[in-house]
């Protein structure tokens, strides 16, 4: 095999043209293998296989820097670069990671995971570079879903007064354009790169900046004419009014035609944008029919592509999608918005309803929420659905633009909490401490799904900023005898007894019942209480409490620092209560969490039953 040639990084250097192909065909036979037998995101990293080989061939690495927008694209990266063998514990835990990673490799100079940032850190590369008299080459790959992101624009914006070459792969997996206007622009790219036009640009730009009083009229003159007539032609002059050179459309998937284009944009004084078409899932039948579907791809018969264990339980993001539906048919004011996630927070069934009130605003999290601002300020009943880590991208809006306004937008917090493969970027881990800090806004959370249904109903006509969030994965049946009228600000007595009280934030009610079960059988008398809203705190029911319990313990699945278990002591301490209860916050540490099944993360973080259970006893011995 050929790719048994690639020990390190650079070894695809020692290849001949010839086996550059196979390299290919080999590198995609065994991501559909790997990723069949367990998981991962495939449809992007199919196609771009070619993409990947260009660069590694044209770049030398590590020196040069190859920053990788989002990074799930990165699996043939990762493979050129000595990696291989890394694929057997991929995106599990103490395995290697799914995204790029500095501390994994020298050649991941830039840690990513969100959409839209490649372009700032790669201006931030070429401008340290400059001050640090290095002689890198710096190239960020940006996809055109990321594209839609405001944050890659400002980062255009800045790159375009740069004076050094800095390059900006646009890698176009939705676009059609013709092959006429395709061969027209490849023709006009290699033209203005050509050292002898370069060459002679500059000499006549700077000729006539010297002539007196008109030169510089001259020069903007020529400028507009030269901008008007390419208008009508060069499909990148988006870019090339913003000051930046395009190059472009190329074959995404030819390598030479892409080596040599990166090796013509290198010579660009200044920031270029290569706009390469690609095909994602190339190589793979049913991810080229159904990409999305093998975006994060769990396990999968590689003969039909289809999951290896079929769901047979609804999940929350099931559970909301339903509700929605529901809540469309009967209020003709509910609206729903999402940033590029339409299936993956469950929308598609809006969507295909109600079209005319369903919003995709692309990966543009911070627009998503002052549109639905104003949306709800002109009347209407707007549901942002959204990843937890994905809305953390937005607070200054909800801050700004919903909350001082205290307007009624609904925020569905899907993800939240622990979500395991991939790791740190994508933890929904943070939100009940950046929520909570935020004046008129409400916080809840659901113990199971026939909650998130009741709360879903609760918040659209509430009249104010409301978040529910909501976990990953199967949606709890549980408990579901109790299922109290949701009242504002007031949580859910579930079990009654004494000593010691269980106050469980959403998922860990699931949990906090296992833990009650097993003091129970071990002797100890507990109440068990469904929090349901984080914010505002039940306050006259924690000060019940009092009367037969002197040992609390607050359950949630969000970092400690700011997040409910901390408002609880806040409370008391403010309170100065004369009966001061012992209270045990069982959070997660205030540390960013790496990938691994949920499952195994929760017992190395001491949030599972087992371990709870061995805390509580053990602080309620000692005290």
């Amino acid at each position: 095999m050929v790719m048994d040639k690639i020990k390190e990084v650079n070894d695809i250097k020692k290849l001949d043209k010839a086996q550059l192909p196979v390299l290919a065909q080999e590198i995609r036979d065994f991501l559909i293998q790997k990723i069949s037998e367990n998981g991962g995101h495939l449809a992007s990293n199919l196609g771009t296989v070619e993409l990947t080989m260009a660069l590694h061939l044209f770049f030398q690495l590590p020196q040069d820097k190859i920053i990788w927008d989002v990074g799930h694209q990165s699996y043939t990266h990762k493979i050129l670069t000595g990696r291989r063998e890394g694929f057997e514990q991929l995106r599990k835990f103490g395995g290697m990671s799914g995204f790029p990673k500095r501390k994994e490799s020298a050649c991941d100079c830039f840690d990513t995971g969100h959409s839209s940032t490649s372009i700032s850190a790669g201006l931030g590369y070429a401008e340290a570079r400059e001050i640090t008299g290095g002689s890198y080459k710096v190239v960020s790959v940006i996809g055109d879903g990321a594209m839609t992101g405001g944050m890659a624009y400002e980062a255009l914006n800045n790159a375009s007064r740069l004076k050094t070459n800095f390059i900006i792969v646009l890698n176009d997996n939705n676009m059609s354009i013709s092959e006429n206007v395709g061969g027209l622009s490849r023709h006009l790219g290699n033209l203005r790169t050509a050292d002898a036009y370069q060459g002679l640009k500059e000499g006549v730009t700077n000729s006539l900046n010297k002539i007196p009083v008109v030169g510089d009229r001259i020069v903007t003159r020529i400028r507009r004419t030269k901008s008007g007539i390419k208008q009508l032609f060069i499909p990148g002059m988006l870019f090339e009014n913003m000051g930046i050179t395009y190059l472009g459309p190329i074959d995404g998937h030819d390598i030479g035609l892409m080596t040599r284009t990166l090796r013509e944009a290198s010579k660009v004084n200044g920031a270029v944008l290569v706009h390469i078409l690609t095909k994602k899932g190339k190589g793979y039948a049913p991810a080229e029919r159904h990409p999305a579907r093998f975006h994060g791809a769990e396990p999968f018969a590689v003969d039909t592509g289809l999951p290896l264990k079929r769901r047979t339980v609804a999940n929350y993001t099931d559970i909301f999608s339903t509700v929605m539906r529901k809540l469309g048919e009967r209020d003709k004011k509910v609206v729903a918005i999402t940033a590029a996630m339409k299936d993956g927070t469950g929308l598609k069934r809006f969507h295909n309803m109600f079209p005319e009130r369903f919003f995709d605003v692309g990966i543009a999290e911070g627009h998503a929420v002052t549109f639905a601002a104003g949306l709800a300020a002109a009347g209407l009943k707007p549901v942002v659905a959204v990843y937890s880590s994905f809305l953390q991208r937005a607070y200054d809006q909800i801050l700004h633009d919903v909350c001082i306004q205290d307007l009624p937008v609904v925020f569905a917090i899907d993800r939240a909490g622990l979500v395991g493969s991939d790791g740190e970027t994508h933890q929904g881990i943070f939100d009940l401490s950046y929520l909570s800090t935020i004046p008129n806004m409400s916080v809840l959370a659901p113990k199971n799904k026939w909650e998130l249904s009741d709360m879903l109903k609760f918040s659209v006509d509430f009249g104010h900023p409301i978040a529910i969030r909501y976990p990953r994965g199967k949606a709890y049946d549980g408990l579901r005898e109790f299922r109290q009228e949701i009242i504002y600000g007031k949580s859910e007595v579930i079990y009654q007894e004494q000593e010691i009280a269980l106050l469980a934030v959403g998922s860990m009610v699931e949990t906090a019942a296992q833990v009650y079960e097993l003091l129970k059988s071990m002797g100890y008398f507990c109440s068990l209480v469904n929090v349901r809203f984080v914010k505002p705190l039940d306050t006259d029911l924690l000060d019940s409490l009092l009367d037969k319990h002197d040992f609390l313990v607050t359950l949630e699945e969000n970092v400690e620092s700011g997040g409910f278990g901390e408002h609880v002591v806040q409370y008391f301490n403010n309170k100065d209560a004369q009966h001061m209860p012992r209270i045990q916050n069982i959070a997660l540490p205030d540390v960013y969490v790496e990938h691994g099944s949920v499952e195994i993360l929760k017992r190395e973080l001491g949030v599972d039953a087992e371990s709870i259970v061995k805390r509580i006893v053990a602080d309620y011995v000692r005290r």
